[in-house]
């Protein structure tokens, strides 16, 4: 039975309709492990500490779309909301079409700059040349990633969650295959994986602009639509608390980098892309509930039903806290085996792994929080409040954290540094959520 945004929302209806932007997302992370999985085991620990060097700012480009993304379904399901479907399909067709034109102005200026921030950030010798070559052949695809982002968003607005996922599928699948056939069978080296990559992207970003120009069942249509500024302003506005926690991720992930190589050179580095990479996976359970629930709270928002607007987030509150116990006691178990998958050509190096995956694992109990606060004010069109909890999640408490800790307890202070910051990112996120509650009723 389908299920609709109007719908009266029980546990098992709300998990049945976020279930597959969980998936989605989860299975996004997935074919970036994969990556690092293949380059790591056949190509070298410099090539793997090179392609996690550069990913940050391949990732503060890309979540240009996620902004784009995430502040627009929140206008869209809003204009659903209050039964005004042509204005949710004029700024839904103005949005992806910006995506495109963005993307390939950011492809341009990327591939141009992307060798001195390669030096900048402090990679050295042939780490800079992966660097450089990794990232220029990721950056000829980066309107289709974008577009990517975009659509895991708008997928769930136009009640066709199910349809997201198996574009993921379909893209996941892509690079998993073309990842084992040019980097372990051709031995095209850190060239494969990243053609690997660039391919999958396009799949994911082709699909849904194939779905939503022709005539489908979905509440969106790709068609005509007009410049209007207000839209894009709404969208960039409310959307920028996801663009900030992406890039804030992103420049945090530098500086982890910076000190990773001070206090352990690149096998830190090499510990740290095993902890990113699960971290991706059990990260896109939050992040793929928090967009799937996301249209619910927009367009009861939208339709004034704060009764429903209530039980979604009681709901909901009580789901995250349901994974946070589950993914701690997960990652305290996965430690071992996912430093043996990754990195198990190195003794010193599954030691060190499996000691920060014992501290990172703490992280889990917290940082569910912080993230569903930020994407249901999101959802509520408050994008001041949403960047407000991104914002002291990654540049305030990370930032402080990551300088602090370390000149304390050595390179555990890095790892500390991580449940720290979280745990103070949800005391930040809990007080915004009482202290507005009155004023949006939920």
């Amino acid at each position: 039975m389908k299920i609709q945004l109007s719908d009266h929302f029980t546990y098992k209806k709300l998990f049945r309709y976020t279930l597959p932007s969980i998936m989605m997302i989860i299975f996004t992370s997935i074919y970036s492990v994969v990556d690092g999985f293949f380059v790591s085991n056949f190509v070298g620990k410099t090539a793997f500490a090179a392609v996690n060097f550069i990913i940050p700012f391949l990732m503060i480009l890309g979540s240009v779309g996620f902004m784009l993304g995430a502040g627009g379904s929140a206008l869209i399901g809003k204009f659903l909301g209050q039964s005004n479907p042509q204005k949710a399909n004029s700024v839904f067709s103005l949005l992806v079409y910006t995506t495109v034109v963005v993307g390939i102005v950011l492809a341009v200026v990327g591939i141009i700059i992307i060798r001195p921030v390669a030096v900048l950030l402090g990679a050295e010798g042939n780490m800079v040349d992966d660097c450089v070559i990794y990232g220029r052949i990721i950056l000829a695809a980066l309107p289709f990633y974008m577009l990517q982002m975009e659509f895991q968003s708008f997928f769930s607005t136009a009640e066709k969650p199910q349809l997201g996922l198996f574009v993921t599928l379909g893209a996941g699948l892509t690079n998993m295959i073309l990842d084992a056939l040019f980097v372990a069978i051709f031995k095209w080296g850190i060239v494969g994986a990243a053609l690997a990559t660039v391919l999958c992207q396009v799949v994911g970003g082709i699909l849904p602009l194939f779905y939503f120009a022709r005539n489908n069942s979905s509440l969106l249509k790709l068609g005509k639509t007009s410049i209007d500024f207000r839209a894009l302003w709404q969208t960039t506005s409310n959307g920028f608390s996801e663009f900030l926690s992406n890039v804030s991720a992103s420049i945090i992930g530098m500086l982890y980098n910076m000190q990773l190589m001070k206090y352990a050179g690149e096998n830190g580095i090499a510990t740290y892309g095993v902890l990113m990479y699960v971290s991706m996976i059990f990260f896109a359970i939050f992040l793929g509930y928090s967009v799937g629930s996301a249209p619910i709270v927009s367009y009861n928002y939208g339709a004034g039903n704060t009764d429903e607007m209530k039980n979604v987030f009681k709901k909901s509150m009580t789901i995250i806290a349901s994974f946070s116990v589950i993914m701690f006691l997960s990652c305290l178990l996965l430690g071992k085996p996912m430093a043996e998958i990754f990195v198990g050509y190195d003794e010193e190096l599954v030691k060190m792994t499996i000691k920060a995956f014992t501290i990172f694992s703490f992280s889990f109990l917290f940082c569910g929080i912080s993230f569903f606060g930020s994407s249901f004010f999101t959802a509520l069109n408050n994008g001041l409040v949403s960047a407000a909890i991104s914002f002291m999640r990654t540049l305030v408490f990370q930032i402080v954290c990551i300088m602090i800790l370390p000149l304390i307890f050595g390179i555990n202070g890095i790892w500390f540094s991580i449940v720290a910051s979280d745990m103070l990112a949800t005391i930040a996120a809990l007080i915004f959520i009482f202290a507005l509650k009155k004023r949006y009723k939920y």
